[in-house]
């Protein structure tokens, strides 16, 4: 492999370079639905930071941690055994439980707000069911934490909604996606196609030298 990179001239090095950088970066935003500033395009504004994804409104800033236990795992009798995966911003990959973590980390006085939660089913890109809602109050620890079982695979959106410190009605939406989309399964392969289409190049690229 040496020997043929070494017979390469300088532009068709710098080609195939440029082609693998720009597969890599496809493919790494495909398997992990992220911008290039790390994250979630047009739905966490603040990004992920070390484990925790920051979602924003013009009222608050919360940090959205989750937990998640497959359906068909069986919980042992000491539940502090119980085998649970941390998720990537909402996205699990199947029916189960979540158990989710919400900062409030802006403005402090949010700790003082009385505060909605409610988590709805979507269907077509508007709320269809309500499966579960908590009435009003404050969490002067600044720190909200549920459980929520979600059987179905589909959209999601855990919504939180109150009063902010200028008393206007707000509501910050957290997406849920139970499963995985087709192009996720398949974005796992990329180095194997970085590898497949370097190779073609290569050899087109040879046959033309060969002609000339």
């Amino acid at each position: 492999m040496d020997s043929i990179w070494a017979n390469l001239s300088t532009g068709m090095r710098r080609f195939l370079a440029l082609i693998g950088s720009l597969a890599v970066i496809v493919a790494v935003g495909l398997q992990f639905h992220v911008s290039s500033q790390g994250d979630q395009s047009n739905t966490y504004p603040k990004g992920f930071r070390g484990g925790t994804c920051t979602i924003e409104s013009d009222s608050l800033v919360i940090g959205y941690s989750g937990y998640f236990i497959p359906g068909d795992y069986e919980i042992p009798e000491d539940a502090t055994g119980a085998m649970s995966v941390p998720v990537l911003c909402g996205k699990i990959p199947s029916p189960g439980v979540l158990d989710v973590t919400i900062d409030l980390l802006y403005p402090e006085s949010a700790r003082e707000w009385l505060l909605t939660m409610a988590l709805t089913k979507m269907e077509g890109g508007m709320p269809s069911n309500t499966l579960l809602a908590i009435p009003s109050r404050t969490y002067e620890s600044g720190t909200i934490t549920q459980v929520l079982r979600i059987a179905e695979l589909g959209e999601y959106r855990l919504y939180l909604s109150g009063k902010d410190r200028n008393q206007t009605d707000f509501t910050l939406e957290i997406p849920i996606t139970v499963g995985t989309p087709w192009y996720e399964g398949v974005a796992q392969f990329w180095p194997m196609f970085v590898l497949m289409v370097a190779a073609i190049l290569y050899q087109a690229f040879r046959k033309l030298r060969l002609l000339k």
